[in-house]
């Protein structure tokens, strides 16, 4: 019998697996992963330094153990670089597999800023768990007390700002707009949270972005700001924001948007292929669809797929929940806006 396949491991593929496996004892499970298929927590990546968290610390579960909780086969370390969804196979670096059902647990990538100046290469960005073991490296050999230059003054940003700054590290947080939080939080949200970082120790410039990175002969790389200010860093992290992985679909001839579109039971423009989590743009009431990149949405369309995949078609059931911002300095919850959890 096909397996119903899952690409990818992180919080979407495992939590899809999970609900699936409380359905279905006996249906094989294959899934398919890029990394080495241990199970974490993705966002504490960036509340994690402060606590002394080494990456291996993080992993709650080995791949071993994930693979006896959910009765699957797990590939690890595998690239898929392509499925064909009328014969129902996928092509990868360990040959082609058939599969029944197809979920699309991809996630996303970070952005990468185009900047000028021959250290714009070292900038690094924390999107999983290996990323974060070599910030951790960076900051080691940096000492005690490294100079920290994090572009973004998003969610992310902020979060490592304040986390960094607990452990000791000389931060300064840079973004084009004029508070903190500016995309998703109210004014006074954002102010409160601009003072509470000031007040712990992090230097915050703000309507400016950064232009050009040049590698100092001693040590350090020279940040210049549009502003025409220049900041001395050690290490400088990316958290602008995040691409959705939609290659795959794309060369798959499935329908894509800034993510792959899927209707409101999570299913692509190809029948038996469903997708959430970073890579999934979801429907909205009124027929547009939008990137939901929280952790209660994809809990919600894994329930929903998972019933799905065991052929009971459940639309799924977006509700009003909270994102929680781990900035201990100012903790803040934010409501996404209604409409985004709006269904026909």
């Amino acid at each position: 019998m096909k397996p119903v396949a899952i690409i990818g491991s992180g919080l979407a593929g495992y939590t899809v697996a999970r609900e699936f496996r409380k359905l279905d004892k006996t249906t094989a499970l294959l899934i398919i992963t890029n990394d080495d298929g241990g199970f974490y927590s993705k966002p504490m990546l960036s509340n994690a330094f402060a606590l002394g968290k080494q990456a291996q610390q993080l992993q709650s579960k080995t791949v071993e153990q994930m693979a006896a909780e959910l009765n699957a086969t797990i590939l690890t370390r595998v690239q898929v670089s392509s499925i064909d969804t009328n014969a129902k196979t996928l092509q990868s670096s360990m040959g082609e597999f058939e599969y029944r059902q197809l979920v699309l647990a991809l996630g996303a990538q970070p952005i990468r800023l185009s900047m000028d100046g021959d250290a714009a290469q070292q900038v690094l960005s924390v999107n999983n768990l290996d990323d974060y073991a070599l910030l951790r490296q960076k900051l080691e050999l940096a000492g005690d007390h490294a100079r920290v230059c994090i572009l973004g003054a998003g969610l992310i940003g902020c979060e490592f700002s304040d986390d960094l700054t607990s452990a000791g590290h000389q931060v300064h947080l840079i973004d084009p707009n004029h508070l903190p939080l500016a995309a998703i939080a109210p004014t006074a949200v954002s102010q409160g949270l601009y003072d509470a970082l000031t007040a712990k120790g992090v230097t915050l410039k703000l309507g400016t972005s950064a232009t050009h990175i040049q590698q100092q002969q001693d040590s350090g790389m020279l940040v210049t700001l549009a502003s025409g200010e220049q900041i001395i860093a050690d290490v400088i992290l990316s958290a602008v924001g995040l691409r959705a992985n939609i290659n795959l679909a794309q060369a798959a001839n499935l329908r894509t948007d800034r993510g792959i579109l899927v209707d409101e039971y999570g299913v692509t423009s190809a029948s038996d292929v469903y997708a959430l989590g970073d890579c999934a743009q979801y429907r909205l009431a009124d027929g547009h669809h939008t990137l939901m990149p929280y952790v209660a949405p994809v809990m919600a369309a894994a329930r929903a797929i998972a019933l799905g995949l065991t052929g009971q078609a459940t639309a799924i059931d977006m509700k009003p929940a909270a994102v929680l911002v781990k900035t201990p300095s100012y903790p803040v919850a934010l409501m996404p806006p209604a409409t985004s959890y709006q269904r026909q």
